[in-house]
């Protein structure tokens, strides 16, 4: 009775795993113990009622129970039951009793046969194959379970009509047609299976273990059932399955919903989600405080680690606009200032180059940031990036000079603004890191440019090599709106005033703004009457300063 309940418990799970829950689930149970011609048979009939009460209990749609059925009874019952699978998704039928094998044909014999002749299984007895054909619409899955391999006593008395028809033990081997289709023997053909000294068979016994096993394969299952039936007969008893099945695992009972285990770590992870929702440096403190070691503890440390790195770099980005903002506030430097700082470029500290500039009286109280637009300038020069005065004004042309250093080393400093970080970075570079570029007139000779000098009669031509000066014209006198330029200098005549180099002239172009060797004309209050101003570029860069003279106009 212990295998009994615990058959009924299991198989009250059965839910069919397949691609879709079985809408309709029909099975018929059938169970022959009362032989009328023979000895009758003790399990059977409690095989099939333990069937069918867990058939019932697993959500069956319909369960039909029959016991000690004669022929006519058979025939009827699957014939009632074919109505039944007609729009089933699964049919199971459920034999135990006698089974016979004649001529390779099996059969299930009824309680009421006689079987005095093998042609009597024709009338008396029910082919299996009439089974298969009644299950054969059912839509998913198709199953027999015969526990009707016993020893067969008709056969011992059972004339045969023709020599060459045999009558075997137990049942002959087949193969279902039909996919889906699973037959099960509790012996494999041609052996007998035993009725069991229990109130069940083995075979059953087994079948009651794993068929419902949440998960378990229904062939694993079957493989499963035959190794204990084995164990339990001595070897004696094997079962056997025929048919086939698709690729995927068909359980009888679908495998639990998987359950998450306990978190050992809920509580702490609760504490991190809370912390991450504040998301301040205080509440990541007190967060590694109160959990000082594990995963969560280390990603609080990193989270804390962003925070501080994060507003650090708005700390030094709102620096470097106070500085920008207060070196815009500042007067310009006297004329003097773009000659001393090129001096003090070439070999001078940058402390040096602090002094020509104005400074409070007390020196302690200069501040360092004010004075990295200077720093700033002189390491871009150093490193050949700098293409304007190391003055501290940081303007256009320190803007294009670190974006020359950002495009040659890779980085992506604002060029807005001179940073800390940008100064350290160009500090960092031993070598030249812009390519040399010289203006017309010069070449390049290491990391410098030098003056191209040709000899009598030559002059520098646009691409940079010495050719023989032609005559030109006299120049006209230029009219006010806009200057002339060209890449002649005109000879020294008697009348020509020079200017000095350092100040600004009434009409002079702003410094930066006359390439270095090119000469302009402008028209200047500082000339006389009749006079023009002419202007040669400088460079800053190798110090050498713009040339200013007055000329005649014509």
């Amino acid at each position: 009775m212990r295998a009994v309940g615990a058959f009924v418990l299991a198989v009250g799970l059965i839910v069919f795993s397949l691609p879709a829950l079985a809408a309709k689930r029909v099975a018929l149970v059938m169970g022959n113990s009362a032989y009328q011609n023979v000895s009758p048979l003790a399990n059977p009939a409690n095989d099939a009622d333990m069937m069918s009460a867990t058939l019932r209990s697993a959500g069956f749609d319909v369960v039909d129970l029959k016991r000690d059925l004669k022929a006519s009874q058979m025939r009827r019952a699957l014939r009632d039951f074919s109505d039944q699978v007609r729009d089933a998704d699964v049919a199971i039928v459920y034999f135990a009793g006698h089974g016979i094998e004649i001529d390779g044909v099996n059969y299930l014999i009824p309680v009421d046969a006689v079987l005095e002749r093998d042609i009597d299984a024709f009338d008396e007895a029910v082919p299996l194959d009439r089974l298969l054909t009644v299950i054969e619409p059912a839509r998913q899955l198709r199953l027999v379970i015969l526990d009707a391999c016993r020893d067969n006593p008709f056969g011992r008395s059972m004339k045969r009509m023709t020599a060459s028809r045999g009558i075997g033990r137990g049942l002959a081997k087949i193969e279902p047609s039909s996919p889906n289709t699973l037959i099960a023997f509790a012996a494999k053909a041609g052996s007998t299976a035993l009725d069991g000294d229990n109130d069940h068979s083995p075979f059953t016994t087994a079948l009651a273990k794993y068929l419902p096993r949440p998960g378990l394969d229904l062939r694993r299952a079957f493989g499963f059932a035959r190794d204990d039936v084995l164990k339990a007969t001595n070897n004696k008893q094997e079962p056997f399955i025929y048919g086939s099945l698709g690729g995927d695992d068909v359980a009888l009972v679908a495998a639990p919903p998987p359950t998450n285990p306990a978190d050992p770590n809920a509580d702490i992870r609760r504490d991190y989600e809370l912390a991450e929702r504040v998301g301040t440096v205080p509440v990541w403190d007190s967060f590694i405080g109160t959990h000082p070691s594990g995963f969560y503890t280390d990603l609080a440390r990193a989270q804390r680690g962003r925070l501080v790195a994060e507003a650090a770099r708005i700390a030094a980005v709102e620096k470097s606009q106070a500085v920008a903002n207060e070196q815009r506030r500042l007067p310009q430097t006297d004329a003097r200032a773009p000659e001393q700082i090129d001096g003090a470029a070439e070999g001078k500290a940058v402390g040096d180059v602090a002094a020509v500039t104005p400074g409070p009286a007390n020196p302690s109280a200069v501040n360092p940031a004010a004075d990295i637009p200077r720093q700033l300038q002189g390491e871009l020069r150093r490193v050949g990036c700098n293409l304007g005065a190391v003055d501290g004004n940081w303007d256009a042309a320190s803007q294009k000079s670190l974006g020359l250093f950002n495009k040659n080393a890779r980085t992506q400093f604002d060029v807005k603004f001179a940073s800390l970080d940008a100064l350290e970075a160009v500090r960092g570079k031993t070598v030249r890191v812009c390519p040399l570029i010289c203006d017309a007139g010069f070449e390049g000779r290491g990391d410098s440019c030098t003056r191209i000098v040709c000899k009598t009669g030559f002059e520098v031509g646009g691409d940079g090599t010495c050719e023989r000066i032609r005559p030109r014209k006299q120049d006209k006198p230029v009219a006010n709106a806009a200057p002339s330029v060209e890449r002649a200098v005109s000879p020294v005549e008697s009348g020509d005033r020079v200017m000095p180099s350092q100040g600004m002239l009434p009409g002079e172009p702003p410094g930066g703004t006359i390439p270095h060797g090119t000469r302009v004309i402008v028209r200047s209050s500082a000339c006389g009457k009749g006079q023009v101003l002419e202007l040669i570029g400088g460079n800053s860069a190798q110090n050498i300063p713009r040339q200013k003279r007055c000329i005649a106009a014509n």
